[in-house]
């Protein structure tokens, strides 16, 4: 019999277009749910999937340029779903603390506060882990850890039962 794979791994190659934003959280609302994640989880996800897609699309690529894609990576583990998304755009300044990443000062005016930036604070305050990644374009990857208490059944063992 052959042996698992530790993850089962679902990989999307999207236009770096917002229209297909909604395609990625589909997809990701689909995969967290078989996975037994709670709805509010669900909505966490969705909303942390959208903004690093849509920061991709915003941020990574010159507009004129032809070839602008988005790549979205799924790994399914028992305990958790990594979600990966990439881009071979610009990158930008990040030194990887999260601390660095509170969007207003607490005594700030909100007619002070400048729009934008907000996307990788809402992600790391709504996902139990990520990391960003710059180089030849930026990868966020973004972990959700099982909780147990979702709605879904796991298709998985009864599909292992029929093989």
């Amino acid at each position: 019999m052959a042996q698992r794979p530790e993850a089962d791994v679902i990989r999307l190659t999207l236009p770096a277009r917002a229209g297909y934003v909604g395609v990625v959280r589909l997809t990701v609302s689909g995969i967290a749910n078989r996975m037994g994640f709670a709805y509010e989880e669900i909505e966490d996800i969705k909303l942390a999937v959208a903004e690093a897609c849509t920061n991709a699309v915003n941020h990574a690529y010159d507009r004129s340029a032809e070839e602008m894609e988005l790549s979205v990576t799924c790994r399914v583990f028992p305990d958790r779903l990594v979600i990966e998304v990439a881009d071979q755009g610009k990158g930008f300044w990040f030194d990887g603390q999260p601390a660095d990443l509170r969007p207003i000062h607490p005594d700030a005016d909100l007619d002070d506060v400048a729009e934008g930036g907000l996307g990788l604070f809402l992600i790391h305050a709504l996902m139990d882990e990520v990391d960003v990644q710059v180089g030849e374009g930026v990868t966020v990857s973004m972990t959700k850890y099982v909780r147990g208490d979702g709605v879904a059944c796991d298709d998985r063992a009864d599909s292992e039962a029929e093989a």
